[in-house]
């Protein structure tokens, strides 16, 4: 058994890996004879990166980068799961609030990051509000989306049976909307990373994104290479890793054949409890 696994996934394996090795491979050969101050050397970048890991610089400036980005995407999530089913499960205060959520996810982060680093200072709340602000409207939107993607038929059965609201939020709306939750954290995360860099640049003295700058402005354009390329593995994995917990998640959501993803686990969900 063993052995039929590692044969199956290999070519996967393959098939994958090849363009990023390739790219990899490609970068090293062209940049090795580079004598470009801003371009430097692949192998100079590697060795730069190694020295940052092996003094354990680059995994605590990650952590501090890191731990503000959990921080403010919990919140985030926690209020656009709140916001996203009050205003999906309600026509009326859908139409209320609707202009004003247009509005205010008009308005960039990056134009209010001199408005927080004034009101707050220096520091990591600065960067856990803008990433909470950042974040939110993602998740907001796919919640709602979610919400109002539910089958008419399972609304009126729920009135029929005059379901409590705890039960119709736990068992009706929250799993109607956790295929859309689940995209909406997935685009989030990315967004949060750039946020975090962004005010980290500005607004920090930790951090990754602090150590980027504080690199760039020694000139030491080898250690700005280092942390950036930190930066995308650190990327590169939360994504992957995001990608393993959506599909144990959502096991009973990618079982379902393309048509009918949209109502099927719903309704399953619903019958179940009905009859309990």
């Amino acid at each position: 058994m063993r052995f039929f696994l590692t044969r199956t996934r290999l070519p996967a394996l393959i098939e994958q890996a090849w363009l990023p090795l390739g790219l990899f491979i490609l970068w090293y050969v062209a940049s090795k004879s580079s004598t470009s101050f801003f371009f430097p050397p692949l192998s100079e970048i590697l060795k730069m990166l190694w020295e940052g890991l092996k003094s354990g610089e680059l995994f605590a400036q990650a952590y501090i980068s890191l731990l503000n980005l959990m921080v403010g995407l919990t919140f985030a999530t926690l209020l656009a799961v709140c916001l996203g089913i009050l205003i999906g499960a309600n026509e009326r205060v859908r139409s209320a609030v609707w202009p004003l959520v247009n509005f205010i996810r008009s308005i960039p982060p990056v134009a209010i990051i001199p408005i927080v680093i004034v009101a707050f200072g220096a520091g990591p709340i600065p960067s856990i509000i803008l990433i909470a602000y950042a974040c939110n409207w993602p998740i907001m939107l796919n919640v709602i989306d979610g919400i109002r993607g539910l089958s008419p038929s399972i609304r009126d059965a729920c009135q029929a049976f005059r379901l409590p609201p705890r039960v119709y939020f736990t068992k009706v709306l929250l799993p109607a909307s956790l295929p859309q939750l689940m995209a909406g954290i997935r685009l989030a995360l990315a967004v949060s990373l750039t946020i975090m860099m962004v005010t980290e640049f500005y607004a920090a003295n930790k951090g990754l994104g602090f150590y980027i700058n504080d690199a760039s402005q020694r000139f030491a354009v080898a250690e700005t290479w280092a942390g950036t390329f930190f930066v995308g593995i650190i990327g590169y994995l939360l994504s992957a890793g995001f990608l393993m917990i959506e599909r144990r998640v959502l096991g009973w959501y990618f079982e379902i054949p393309r048509p009918r993803r949209r109502w099927l686990a719903p309704r399953r969900l619903t019958r179940t409890f009905l009859r309990t």
